[in-house]
């Protein structure tokens, strides 16, 4: 099985998101969130958690802030990918999601 990791990108931070939201609309996120999570189940390695902002170093940074990450598991990215249908994150306006293949170190 193969781990991966999730990053969700969005127009706004996480930092601004959390702000600017209603009690209730926290309370709707995180129950989207929870019903999610309990779909996908043992693919989840790590549910992860909001980002604050990013240094940047080196090359220019995106220009969508990663507001959040996930570990997930799976035999294939198109599993994962089944996985993350239906994600509360894509139903922001703007918002995306990136899933990248956790890969060997060379030489271990």
């Amino acid at each position: 099985m193969q781990k991966y990791l999730v990053l969700y990108r969005s127009p706004a931070s996480a930092r601004e998101q959390m702000a600017n939201a209603s009690p209730e609309q926290a309370q709707a996120g995180m129950e989207a969130w929870m019903a999610w999570s309990k779909r996908a189940g043992e693919a989840i390695v790590d549910l992860g958690s909001p980002l604050g902002d990013a240094a940047n170093l080196g090359a220019t940074p995106s220009s969508e802030p990663i507001g959040g990450y996930s570990i997930l598991q799976a035999d294939s990215l198109e599993a994962v990918k089944r996985v993350l249908e239906g994600h509360p994150h894509l139903h922001m306006p703007g918002a995306s999601i990136e899933v990248l293949e956790f890969l060997g170190m060379p030489g271990t």
